[in-house]
């Protein structure tokens, strides 16, 4: 390598290699696609935003309060509806002795999720 004198000039020459060795990097093992980490709160937008209709509708007249609640309600029950097809997926992988896909299934349910003891027995 030439020898550099000026620290812009080094400088500049580490950002080549940085990001020489993120396009090679990028070429060899490509993407990584980040895991959703809510499933199913996608079908929850637009009760979200009604929610944050009401709250401006509130600001203004504090009458209405059960909007709210009720998308409180819905986001709860999606929740558990989404928890209780994991466990069953997690307890056919166990008896069809799908050995791996269970324990990373268990180990993706415990770290991303962090559910509750209340949450499981439901």
């Amino acid at each position: 390598m030439e020898t550099l004198g000026d620290d812009e000039d080094l400088s500049r020459a580490w950002e080549n290699i940085k990001e020489n060795i993120k396009t090679s990097a990028k070429e060899s093992l490509g993407l990584h696609e980040l895991k959703q980490q809510k499933p199913w709160f996608d079908e929850c937008l637009g009760i979200l935003d009604k929610r944050k209709q009401a709250e401006m509708q509130w600001i203004h007249d504090p009458t209405q309060s059960n909007v709210r609640r009720d998308a409180g309600r819905h986001f709860r029950n999606k929740k558990k509806a989404y928890l209780k097809a994991e466990i069953e997926e997690l307890e056919t992988n166990s008896k069809i002795k799908n050995i791996r896909d269970l324990y990373r299934g268990i180990s993706d349910f415990m770290t991303l999720r962090r559910v509750t003891s209340l949450e499981l027995i439901v």
